[in-house]
């Protein structure tokens, strides 16, 4: 398995914690808790981002805007799409 180095939320600095904020206050309620939280509590694959602040909420704020409540898919349509594409590409989460 690959290493990723990652920063800790503890170690976090303000461009790194607003971008955490932002993009999880994107997502739907059900997902405030992570399947496979880190140390922090935080999501592994959302720490492995948090080199790059800016990489981290573009990334995460495009998932959390795609399963807005204002689309007209509805929520079980978004988790379907989601579910599929997690399948496809052989991901745990």
């Amino acid at each position: 398995m690959t290493w990723i180095r990652t920063v800790p939320l503890s170690e976090a600095d303000g461009s790194l914690k607003k971008a955490l904020d932002d993009q999880k206050s994107l997502y739907p309620k059900e997902y405030a808790t992570p399947v496979h939280p880190t140390d922090g509590d935080g999501a592994q694959i959302v720490a492995s981002h948090s080199l790059i602040p800016q990489a981290l909420y573009h990334a995460f704020a495009t998932f959390g805007s795609l399963m807005s409540p204002d689309l007209p898919l509805s929520r079980r349509q978004h988790e379907m799409i989601a579910t599929m594409v997690s399948v496809t590409n052989r991901c745990v989460y």
